[in-house]
């Protein structure tokens, strides 16, 4: 019998299960970010949820009187949760730096800064780094440094007290706007597990639970959390890319009883692996299937995948590991770390000399050209073309790769050199068929979703 929530009632159940979701899903929640009623329900609830996340997923919740902060155990790199502008555009290099230096300006202020002013401390801190600057007489500059100060806003670390954001950015010599500072807020956000100075290696970052890393019985627990941590954040968990022992804490039946009882979501085990299906649509990050034309092709795209892998039988090869492509994103990030002088006399360990427990055999899945899944995106825009949006019709192979990025993110295929490898989870598509509506039947909420679409069950 689980002891998750052992001293929630059954009618109360469903309701500290939403908090669950709520808090996962939103890591750092204030008086004003997601909503007004998630600090109130999580509250409510802190020293239970306190006991049980820790517990079963060895995270830590941290309250103060205005915010609440769940501190993640992270055991992987992950490019598929990226913070994001106000239009959705995932930020770049220039915007996180951006974004690190007015948290540390906000830091040493006091409750009120004028947006100038903010920009002109970052452009301080900012012109002592290599290649990155900060020209407020440059339009691309002032529109990255607000997309930075407008995700700050959203989450209540900022408050616009007078003028507009968007005005100084299209005329910064004329405009101006005056913000209010939430000195709780600013420190609940950036609280890093690590002194970075002391890191030459995003690895560093990593969690290896050092406080369950002794004796047998404290191994198993540790293990028996980081397989608990890859369902939740995984949106699939394959057998074949986890070592033996950490296949074993998978299997365990106590995995899918924590779990379920602790989100309200299901858990399902097959052949392959492991995956916490999110009926509410509350605790994922990214849908699948969804609106937009990017998640239609991707919907499509896989169906027409699985048939071919099904009917054509095409050459099987090896999938990269997990920590062979923990290596390689490792690498890309870490391109851009400031490694001189006194930065580099104080580093750490970098993440060759980082031990990773290795799965023990590699896995083979279909192979997919890039040739075919050109074409098979050329016969979805004859088919479907009338029903993707105009941005994305004249711009096939744009919208191919993107289609293809999403369906990485959601472990249906992984890339490699000339093409993709179909993972298992695909096959959950193969009978999905769609239908352009008719233009009657379209109304103004279904510009950019047209299609009726029969997902296989």
């Amino acid at each position: 019998m689980s002891k998750v929530a052992e001293n929630v009632s059954s009618l109360e159940l469903a309701d500290y299960q939403r908090a669950v979701r709520m808090l996962l899903s939103n890591p750092l929640i204030t008086d004003a970010y997601p909503n007004r009623v998630a600090l109130p329900l999580i509250r409510r609830w802190a020293d239970q949820l306190r006991a049980d996340l820790h517990e079963v997923l060895g995270y830590r919740l941290v309250t103060t009187a205005n915010t609440t902060r769940l501190l993640r155990a992270q055991d992987e790199l992950d490019v598929t949760r990226p913070a994001r502008t106000k239009t959705d555009r995932p930020f770049d290099r220039r915007r996180y730096a951006y974004l690190v230096l007015t948290l540390a300006a906000l830091g040493r202020s006091g409750t009120q800064i004028a947006l100038s002013e903010l920009a002109e401390a970052v452009g301080a801190d900012a012109a002592r780094i290599d290649g990155l600057g900060l020209d407020t007489e440059r339009k691309p500059d002032r529109d990255a440094f607000v997309d930075a100060v407008a995700w700050l806003a959203e989450r209540g670390a900022l408050a616009l007290a007078d003028g507009s954001a968007a005005d100084w950015v299209n005329n910064p010599d004329r405009a101006e706007a005056l913000y209010d500072i939430d000195r709780e807020v600013v420190f609940a956000i950036y609280r890093p597990s690590r002194v970075l100075q002391h890191m030459r290696s995003v690895t560093g970052l990593l969690d290896s639970d050092p406080g369950f890393a002794q004796g047998r019985h404290r191994v198993r627990e540790a293990a028996s959390r980081r397989a608990r941590r890859l369902v939740l954040e995984r949106p699939v968990v394959y057998y074949a890319d986890a070592s033996e022992s950490l296949r074993g804490q998978l299997r365990h039946p106590g995995l899918i009883e924590d779990l379920e009882r602790l989100t309200g979501q299901t858990v399902e085990r097959r052949a392959e692996g492991v995956a916490l299906i999110d009926a509410s649509g509350r605790l994922s990050d990214l849908r699948f299937p969804s609106g937009g034309t990017p998640f239609q092709a991707a919907l499509l795209l896989s169906a027409r995948i699985a048939a071919y892998v099904t009917k054509s039988k095409p050459p099987a090869l090896p999938a990269p590991t997990a920590a062979e492509r923990d290596v390689a994103l490792a690498a890309r990030i870490d391109a851009g770390l400031p490694l001189k002088g006194v930065m580099d006399e104080l580093s750490e360990a970098g993440p060759d000399e980082r031990e990773r427990e290795a799965a023990d055999e590699t896995a083979v899945y279909p192979f997919v050209t890039d040739a075919w899944l050109r074409s098979a995106m050329k016969q979805l825009m004859d088919t479907y073309g009338t029903a993707f949006a105009v941005a994305w019709r004249g711009d096939p192979d744009r919208l191919l790769r993107e289609a293809l990025n999403l369906l990485a993110s959601l472990r249906l295929v992984v890339r490699v050199e000339g093409g993709v490898l179909a993972l298992p989870l695909l096959a959950r598509y193969r009978g999905t068929t769609a239908e352009v509506k008719p233009r009657a039947r379209r109304t103004k909420a279904q510009t950019d979703t047209l299609f009726d679409v029969k997902e296989a069950q």
